[in-house]
């Protein structure tokens, strides 16, 4: 059987209650703002907006990549162009250029 005797006063139960019930009341609030609509809303966007700015961190990075990769292929050590890689590709450029000009023309006519 449980212990019953308890060696408390009377104010100290009643000290003791008052205290629980404050705790109480205080856990009551915390929950209310966290199931408030407002908060919830407010948590879903910011969890949007990290995985947002996350993936768009991810994306510079990667474009950055491609961007040093694309560049060291057409520029050599020193920061000149390399001419073998820039001719040829200078060349098929205004080449697309010519084409969709002329096409667009037929078009029209």
């Amino acid at each position: 059987m449980a212990d019953t005797s308890d060696t408390r006063t009377p104010a100290q139960i009643e000290a003791d209650i008052k205290r629980r019930r404050e705790m109480l009341a205080e856990t009551l609030d915390e929950i209310g703002v966290r199931v408030h609509p407002k908060t919830i809303v407010g948590d879903a966007k910011a969890k949007v907006v990290s995985n947002v700015d996350h993936t768009l961190g991810r994306a510079y990075v990667q474009v950055n990549r491609v961007v040093s990769q694309v560049r060291a292929s057409f520029v050599d050590d020193e920061g000149s162009p390399r001419l073998e890689r820039v001719v040829p590709v200078a060349l098929v450029a205004v080449g697309v250029v010519g084409l969709l000009v002329l096409g667009t023309r037929r078009r029209r006519g």
